[in-house]
């Protein structure tokens, strides 16, 4: 048999339904003589019939089952590794996708210079609504090649070991293998492969598509979106330990900065936003495991973050666990905390006293927040709905508690306005913020969904509403935070005299940051006949056609 040049690995685990959309990209990738094997962590469903339908229509495909399940990722790339036979190795999961030019960019950049690994950008897309980013977009905005991770540290942030080509003969000399047995092994592998690394090459290229769900059922979600189970956080900060432990022995201990920075910038920040939805037990077990590790961080790490996310690991490490869960809502929104406190000589602290430790001193002033002199759109406030009654049909009624700790709003009763937009459409609904004492105000607006002014084509799609504050013919918009839980209400709304009805539902957000969530979704004639005749009209070709049929008519 010819040698390939590429062996890609596609492992996968019961998902029988996403394996032929894998392999199927791999199939259809510019560079051919690849080697695919699926590599199956001994699922128990359909894969192991879809897998060797696969491997017999393509001679290029190889199927690999162990023997028993591994309960991770890393066996099962690891015995894929033993039986490559290409020089460059390469990993796919199930649930993702190559681009047809990724075996082609890589391996042309390896070509090009003799590195350790290639790698390149990382299409993310929601599986929800289909909405695409790319991954650590400034990390590959360039072809370039790195001579040694100290030469971009920031790189530590990228550690998927799927966006990368690998020189098999790098992974055997330096004895590279996924760790088994443990969850996060992406990290510890990819850190080990940058720090071993005498050279990789960036392409700008997009070379994966992963797909993200984020309401995928618990069962079924990765492990990076099973944070609720507190063996989630001991697997992820077990796996940060090793990777200190190997700063070390590798002789690469200057980077601990760096890799702690990326540790609060990343993995505790995607903690952070949860914090507000977990209960006193969780937090407890949560700080338990997380602050004596965050004891072992550099100071340094720390001065690097925004001010906001240093208060909510301040509040964790000081123990106060409810002022954490406070401090978390609305987390790199722009949300002001409700209370600020000021020492003698007028430094401003988050919450309703002054820290009697220097760390809490340093961590919790507010100082570079400006929160009394920055200018009047940006200034920070926090939106509260403290209670929200339900009346007929779409309409309700809200409760609004307005907090200004940097005291920006002049004594007295404000107008204020209730933002929204579906469809593109804006609808003001004005309301009175009332003083109830030095720096918080009350109101209550009614808001009735009913008079909204959809688009004949319906609308589908969701919105937050935001409080807009005026002063001096400036305006101010800022998030309007709801209750956590409370019941969900759904009515019928007949738009346009009953030509556009649609189903609109008012529930919490459920994730961070918890604001107000209204939802559209066509339904009847809208749904049938109205947008399926406006998406033939709105056609690239159609439309065209109308612009050329215009022009002649001129």
């Amino acid at each position: 048999m010819t040698t390939p040049d590429v062996t890609v690995t596609v492992i996968v685990f019961n998902d029988a339904a996403r394996l032929p959309r894998a392999v199927a990209s791999l199939r259809a990738q510019t560079h051919a003589n690849i080697e695919i094997i699926i590599s199956d962590d001994h699922s128990t469903d359909e894969t192991p019939t879809v897998a060797r339908r696969l491997e017999a229509q393509d001679d290029r495909i190889r199927y690999l089952r162990l023997p028993e399940n591994s309960g991770g990722c890393s066996a099962p790339r690891n015995r894929a590794i033993e039986i490559a036979r290409a020089p460059y190795l390469m990993f796919l999961d199930s649930d993702d996708e190559l681009p047809p030019r990724a075996v082609e960019s890589l391996l042309a950049a390896h070509r090009e210079r003799a590195v350790d690994f290639t790698m390149g950008a990382v299409r993310r897309v929601r599986v929800d609504n289909g909405h695409r980013t790319t991954w650590m977009p400034h990390l590959v905005t360039e072809r370039r090649t790195v001579e040694g991770i100290e030469a971009d540290p920031r790189l530590l942030f990228e550690h998927l070991s799927t966006s990368k080509m690998y020189a098999r003969s790098f992974l055997d000399r330096h004895d590279l293998r996924f760790p088994e047995g443990i969850h996060y092994e992406d990290q510890l592998f990819s850190a080990r492969a940058y720090c071993l690394a005498k050279a990789f090459t960036i392409v700008p290229e997009p070379v994966y598509t992963w797909y993200i769900d984020p309401f995928a059922a618990a069962d079924s979600a990765s492990i990076s979106n099973q944070r609720h189970k507190v063996t989630n956080v001991r697997d992820r900060v077990h796996v940060q330990r090793l990777i200190d432990d190997f700063l070390v022995e590798s002789g690469h201990a200057g980077l601990r900065e760096d890799k702690d920075f990326k540790f609060l910038k990343h993995d505790f920040r995607m903690y952070a936003g949860d914090l507000p939805y977990r209960d006193t037990e969780w937090l407890e077990s949560f700080a338990e495991i997380m602050n004596p590790y965050l004891e072992t961080l550099s100071p340094g790490a720390y001065a690097r973050l925004p001010r906001a996310e240093r208060v909510v690991l301040e509040l964790l490490r000081a123990g106060r666990l409810a002022d954490t869960r406070l401090a978390a809502r609305g987390l790199g929104q722009g949300v002001a905390p409700r209370e600020v406190t000021t020492d003698e000589a007028g430094v401003p602290y988050w919450g309703d006293s002054v820290p009697d430790s220097e760390r809490g001193r340093r961590e919790l002033d507010l100082s570079d927040l400006e929160l009394d002199t920055r200018p009047f759109p940006t200034a920070q406030f926090r939106h509260e709905i403290t209670e929200l009654t339900r009346g007929s049909g779409a309409c309700v009624t809200l409760a609004i508690r307005t907090y200004d700790p940097g005291l920006r709003l002049p004594v007295g009763p404000q107008r204020a306005g209730l933002l929204l937009a579906p469809g593109g459409r804006r609808m003001t609904v004005p309301f009175r913020l009332d003083p109830v004492r030095p720096g918080v105000f009350e109101g209550t607006v009614r808001l009735d969904l009913a008079a909204a002014s959809i688009p004949l084509q319906g609308f589908q799609g969701i919105r937050h509403p935001l409080v807009r504050l005026n002063q001096q013919g400036l305006s101010n918009s800022g998030l309007l935070l709801a209750p956590l839980d409370f019941p969900r209400a759904t009515a019928r709304i007949d738009y346009h005299s009953g030509a556009t009805p649609h189903e609109v539902t008012i529930e919490p957000e459920n994730r961070n940051p918890g604001r107000l969530q209204i939802r559209w979704r066509p339904v009847g004639v809208t749904a049938r006949v109205i947008r399926p005749a406006i998406k033939k009209i709105a056609r690239p070709r159609v439309r065209r056609a109308a612009k050329l049929a215009a022009s002649l008519l001129r």
